[in-house]
């Protein structure tokens, strides 16, 4: 074993073999090529969603709802920290990359869960994340690893040895109250595009494009319309300078027509509207962005003018699927605001949307302005708090990952049920002279309401059709979850609880088929993967990585 230290991060690195490297299939480098043509690796997960299209789901079919009584656990991996773990694991070839809070990335035998390597980048004591010092993966490239890291850099690591190749500040994190990097990155092409959050302040969002080989920016798109650019004026007054609408999880692609699908977070503040009239674009949104460029094809706003921080931050679900009829080319988007979407993804076009939870904010749709929601008077926050809202602050859906099964045509979502107090925040100017212009780090948000009683509040995994929005089956859990859902050719949906029970489902039934007691709460979502030639599953549960195989 071997450690160094410099420039505020560390390698501990196990010396292994060379043939470590290739204990199947065709090892390092990741080329793009392979990253296009991820769901022809089925014994290897490349990327966040595993593929482009943003599925999170597995070929591999040697579980079954017939064996998957059998799972057994194979080996842990113990996080040591207190935060929670929230990431998802890359594995190439027999070899496991995952991250663990803060900002560490550890290279593990996938058969054996044996670390080869570690690397930590050391944030700075006083970091801005909203929901935890959380990391939740990496991106690869060639035999380079990226990572985004709390205090707004993105970091590029040799994946054999876990030396640090270059690093990169994206924007100073320190700034209008404070910006962090907590999601996965994406690479598309020859570019590493990257995200960032800090929605609960007053920050201005956008969405960069680096260069893998040099750290080098290539273009940013400004989430918040700039003076001169289209949709400017969606604000009001200078509201449009300090209004959130971040980009804090990862994306798709779809490399037919070319399209990066990114979703953007609520505007700022959440729930007071006094200085932000207007529909405050592009907030709670979906974007289709050039990736070469940078630039706008299209928008759809889920939520205009969102008042109840209703995020558009799930992962984009890209599916070919029957629609009145005909093919169609859809984004399949199951919305923090309790609607289930499809939009043409050729153009953004609205074509239906169905509630899967309670929700008591919306009529309907207007299809003469592109399905902008029929807003309901009387679900607006208050000073003393409104209580009969549905879905909650947290939504129907969060940034847990949703996952589709070719097989069975289902979109598998771990949903919300839940009602929370929406309270007007007052904004309080944290300065001494009240004839001085608050800067917005001198802004403050008073905090959110509490959480109802449990009666109220219980989680699902549900089985959508993804063209007529029809749930097909319902398996419901105690707490809403944090967690997000698997599928695989198994004909199987795995998942985790807020109580730490890991689960698998018969995905075309709903019905539970095996159950885990882990060490403790899930935030994160399954993976599969074959070492030796077998089918493996992980998913973060507590501190620790659990992985399962047959017995």
């Amino acid at each position: 074993m071997r450690s160094s230290r410099a420039g505020g991060w560390i390698v501990t690195a196990v010396l292994v073999t060379a043939a470590s490297w290739t204990l199947s299939g065709q090892g390092l480098p990741v080329t793009y090529e392979r990253l296009l043509k991820a769901d022809q690796e089925p014994g290897n997960w490349l990327m966040y969603s595993n593929t482009y299209a943003g599925w999170r789901f597995s070929r591999l079919n040697q579980i079954t709802t017939q064996n998957v009584k059998n799972l057994r656990v194979k080996w842990l991996f113990q996080g040591r920290h207190i935060e929670k773990f929230e990431t998802t694991p890359l594995v190439v070839d027999g070899i496991m990359y995952l991250t663990r809070p803060e900002n560490a990335i550890y290279a593990v035998d996938a058969l054996t869960g044996r670390q080869m390597w570690t690397y930590e980048h050391r944030n700075p004591e006083r970091t801005f994340n909203c929901c935890g010092r959380v990391n939740r993966g990496l991106a690869i490239l060639g035999t380079t690893l990226f990572m985004n890291t709390l205090d707004m850099h993105v970091v590029a690591v040799d994946a054999k040895s876990g030396r640090e190749l270059w690093k990169t500040e994206i924007f100073d994190h320190t700034a209008a109250g404070g910006y962090a990097a907590p999601g996965a990155p994406l690479i598309v092409k020859d570019k590493l595009i990257v995200g960032m959050a800090g929605g609960e302040r007053g920050v201005s969002g956008f969405l960069d494009a680096y260069d893998p080989k040099t750290g080098q920016r290539l273009w940013r798109f400004n989430t918040i319309p700039q003076p001169g650019d289209p949709n400017f004026g969606t604000w009001a007054g200078d509201s449009w300078k300090t209004g959130g609408a971040t980009t804090w999880n990862t994306g798709s692609y779809d490399p037919d027509t070319n399209t990066l699908f990114w979703g953007t977070s609520n505007p700022w503040p959440d729930y007071n509207d006094d200085m932000r009239a207007g529909d405050n674009l592009y907030s709670c949104s979906v974007l289709a962005l050039d990736p070469d460029t940078g630039k706008l094809k299209w928008h759809y706003q889920f939520t205009p003018h969102d008042l109840h921080d209703w995020d558009s931050t799930q992962n984009p679900v890209l599916i070919d699927t029957v629609f009145l009829g005909q093919t169609r080319k859809v984004l399949a988007w199951p919305n923090r605001n309790g609607f289930f979407y499809l939009v043409d993804r050729t153009n953004g076009k609205f074509l239906s949307a169905k509630a899967f939870v309670k929700q008591t904010w919306n009529d309907g749709f207007d299809f003469e302005n592109n399905g902008r929601p029929q807003v309901v008077p009387g679900n607006d926050p208050t000073p003393e708090g409104n209580d009969k809202v549905w879905p909650g602050i947290d939504g129907g859906a969060n940034w847990m990952s949703h996952s589709y099964s070719p097989l069975t045509k289902l979109l598998y979502v771990f949903a919300r049920e839940e009602r929370r107090v929406f309270t007007k925040n007052e904004i309080q100017h944290l300065t001494t002279d009240p004839n001085v212009a608050p800067t917005p780090a001198q802004l403050y948000n008073r905090g959110r309401g509490p959480r109802f009683a449990p009666e109220e509040s219980w989680g699902k995994a549900i089985a959508i059709d993804p063209g007529t929005g029809t749930i097909k089956w319902e398996f419901r859990v105690v707490s809403p979850p944090w967690g997000g859902l698997m599928s695989t050719a198994g004909n199987l949906v795995f998942g985790g609880t807020l109580e730490g029970v890991v689960f698998a489902l018969n995905a075309t039934t709903g019905e539970r088929l095996w159950t885990f007691a882990s060490n403790g709460p899930v935030y994160g979502t399954a993976i599969s993967y074959l070492a030796d030639g077998k089918q493996f599953v992980s998913i973060p549960a507590g501190d620790v990585i659990v992985t399962f195989g047959l017995e």
